[in-house]
């Protein structure tokens, strides 16, 4: 299965949000979720919010921007949360990954109680 970002494209707004896990009360739209389903990767999402957690970045921020990034093209990946302007708030090394694309960036927005993980053109 190969994913471009044309074929994310199409999500421009959220009709539902899902929560993927009774252990958050964070959700993904129905973008997010495509992801995860398609590409087996609500884990990417668990790392995404366990950073967003106990980074404690929901008392300092309201946008977070992640990128999952394969290094090299190989199968081993670097995920990074930022502003979204080049301040990294920190990056998690993943030895093993088989999402389908070699780069992919997803934004939270905290909403006074969780986390809504949305695509790019979903913001």
């Amino acid at each position: 299965m190969q994913k471009t970002e044309l074929d994310l494209s199409h999500f421009t707004g959220s009709d539902k949000f899902y929560r993927w896990s009774p252990l958050t009360r964070s959700v993904l739209t129905d973008g997010t979720q495509y992801v995860a389903e398609t590409a087996g990767a609500f884990w990417l999402f668990d790392a995404i919010d366990s950073h967003l957690t106990t980074q404690g970045l929901n008392e300092n921020t309201e946008f977070v921007c992640a990128k999952l990034k394969k290094v090299s093209g190989a199968d081993d990946a670097e995920l990074t949360l930022s502003d979204g302007n080049g301040t990294i708030w920190m990056t998690q090394y993943i030895p093993f990954t088989d999402f389908p694309m070699d780069e992919f960036k997803t934004f939270a927005a905290y909403n006074g109680i969780a986390w809504t993980h949305m695509l790019p053109s979903e913001y």
